[in-house]
């Protein structure tokens, strides 16, 4: 453990508090919701924000991060504790906190299948929101979450993430609606169809029957996630940009 050095006096400088915030993404019926919480205390009592919180003394960002998490969402500690927390920026505008001088470390997260939360800690209601039905959110974290699905956006670029959102066992429409979904665009069948099928280890075509989609159009072949974690190359969205 270190020590302070002599004649340094911490009073120097003003105090000032960390927190953590997190923009936790998911697809639920096709469409991107966000998980929100909403505060039960001043400031902003009753306005919806990030789930998120202070920095104990004695813990890292990371720690709080899944510590708030757990607290506000009820999600089971098991499930937090197995997320991929991935450290998106930190937000440092000295207004940013009506209470005091707060920086904050946001962490970010695309993650299927987690179950329904419940407000918890000092939140009154936690739930899962589409996305473009959010509210004015609390504090500056309209534009975290702004940050976190450009962020996430780009992960779809070059990760095989998207396999996460589809079934065992999906087709290629399937797969193409996750891109959308996140990337808030329309793609092109035929050059998206392409992209994936030359990308080596990205999907591998499952043997048996295809599968009826519905329409007039012949059914459609199925597929399964291949070895591949990474892109190579990415698959890059229209303009290289959201809509």
């Amino acid at each position: 453990m270190s020590t302070r050095p002599e004649g340094y006096d911490p009073r120097a400088f003003e105090p000032f508090a960390v927190t953590v915030d997190l923009a936790v993404l998911t697809v639920r019926t096709g469409r991107l919701h966000v998980l929100l919480v909403q505060r039960g205390q001043e400031p902003y009592a009753g306005a919806w924000a990030l789930p998120g919180g202070f920095v104990l003394p004695r813990e890292s960002a990371g720690t709080a991060a899944r510590r708030e998490l757990a607290e506000e969402t009820g999600l089971p500690e098991a499930t937090v504790a197995g997320l991929h927390l991935e450290q998106l920026r930190t937000y440092t505008e000295p207004d940013r906190d009506p209470r005091m001088r707060v920086v904050s470390v946001a962490y970010t997260a695309l993650v299927p299948d987690l179950p329904e939360p419940r407000g918890g800690g000092d939140a009154a209601e936690a739930r899962w929101l589409p996305y473009d039905e959010v509210p004015p959110l609390a504090f500056d974290h309209d534009r975290i979450l702004a940050d976190a699905r450009e962020r996430v956006g780009a992960k779809l670029e070059y990760t095989c993430l998207a396999t996460a959102f589809c079934p065992p066992e999906f087709t290629l429409g399937e797969l193409r609606e996750v891109y959308e979904t996140v990337w808030g665009v329309s793609l092109d069948r035929p050059n998206f169809r392409r992209k994936v099928l030359t990308t080596p280890g990205f999907v591998e075509a499952v043997e048996g029957p295809p599968r009826r989609t519905g329409g007039r159009g012949k059914p459609a072949a199925l597929y399964r996630a291949g070895e591949a974690t990474t892109l190579h190359p990415p698959l890059l969205r229209p303009e290289g940009r959201s809509a």
